[in-house]
């Protein structure tokens, strides 16, 4: 077999014409060369690349596509249309996440046991034989494809173009629960809310107030944003975040030392930890609520974004009138217990698709 052109653009050309014909052997070459040339490929290669390899992951077998995929989220994160590459990997994801949940059915009915660890090697003799090849299959490769999914998932338009995102973290839940295993990345991409209404009840002051959250990945990144708009905004006492603090949390790279601010508690008293997502907040009436009481100990941590690819913002849409603040006030019950939170995120540093193309 001559391949065509060198270098990575070359090597999306052989795959692409592989994967069409549905040659093996051309494609095993042409899938080898896909890895060996992506790390010294040009950024025209990666913005044209990404969307043709997407274009046809669903031709490609089951394994190495979960590996295509994850090359494909690093030339998103490298400037390539997540929107162009987003049918293709979403589809990936859903056919590993049911078959992961079918493995974890199976691997029940068979016994149970430890779950096991997958590896590059592809699934062991007994995986298949208690599970079937595909669910087994399913398990093995679904690391790559949160990976790859939580790539595009940092695009809002790609989020919004989720149907059916109950459904995708229902399966997911399923198999987490099953394995014992976390997939804190995929799940809180999955939650993230955009354009979403929160009320905030600041107890101290007896105020309350309208806000709109987009892109938040959690609660960490939540506080220091309710910080600035609040506090910042001269609308509450506290301690503010300094500029830089708002900004890392918004889109600026990086992360800063920061302090806490509030207390954040449910409508129930309950209190809600800066290590949730902003999902978790409860809603009442149609509207999640929220809210602030006094730092009952001194926190920090590293101000960021969960998500450094994702731009997050928190917006003061108004002051609630008196009245309002009154109704929303009779919902909610005194704070039970101080809340306590890690003085550091522990899940700061996401899966990202180029930190796992090895």
């Amino acid at each position: 077999m001559i391949f065509g052109k060198a270098g990575f653009g070359g090597a999306v050309a052989d795959f692409e014409s592989a994967v069409t014909a549905q040659d093996a052997k051309r494609f095993r070459k042409a899938f080898g060369r896909l890895q060996e040339t992506f790390g010294q490929a040009r950024e025209s290669e990666l913005l044209d690349g990404g969307p043709r390899l997407a274009a046809v992951l669903e031709q490609a077998p089951p394994g190495p596509r979960a590996v295509v995929a994850v090359l494909v989220g690093a030339c998103v994160e490298r400037g390539a249309d997540p929107g162009r590459c987003a049918p293709g990997v979403l589809a990936g994801l859903r056919w590993a996440l049911e078959q992961a949940a079918a493995f974890a059915g199976a691997w029940a009915a068979t016994g149970g046991g430890a779950f096991p660890v997958p590896d590059d090697g592809g699934p062991d003799a007994e995986a298949v034989e208690r599970t079937g090849l595909d669910p087994a299959l399913g398990w093995w490769t679904l690391r790559s494809w949160e990976s790859a999914a939580v790539a595009l998932l940092n695009d809002r338009a790609v989020r919004d173009g989720v149907a059916d995102r109950s459904g995708l973290l229902r399966l997911l839940t399923t198999v987490a629960e099953a394995s014992g295993q976390e997939f804190t990345s995929l799940a809180y991409a999955l939650m993230v809310l955009d354009g979403e209404p929160l009320v905030v009840l600041h107890r101290a002051s007896g105020t309350g107030y309208l806000l709109r959250l987009s892109g938040v990945g959690d609660n960490f990144q939540l506080h220091t944003l309710l910080a600035d708009a609040l506090i910042g905004g001269g609308h509450v006492e506290g301690r503010a975040p300094a500029p830089q603090e708002a900004a890392v949390c918004r889109e600026t790279p990086g992360q800063v030392a920061t302090e806490g601010s509030f207390d954040l508690t449910a409508p129930t008293g309950e209190p809600i930890g800066n290590e949730g997502a902003p999902a978790g907040i409860p809603v009442v009436d149609g509207v999640r609520l929220l809210v602030l009481d006094e730092p009952s100990c001194r926190r920090s941590w590293p101000a960021g974004r969960f998500f450094p690819g994702m731009r997050g913002d928190v917006l003061l849409e108004r002051t609630l009138d008196p009245e309002e603040t009154e109704r929303w006030y009779a919902r909610v019950s005194p704070a039970v217990s101080p809340a306590v939170s890690p003085a550091v995120s522990p899940a700061k540093e996401p899966v990202g698709a180029e930190g796992a193309v090895g």
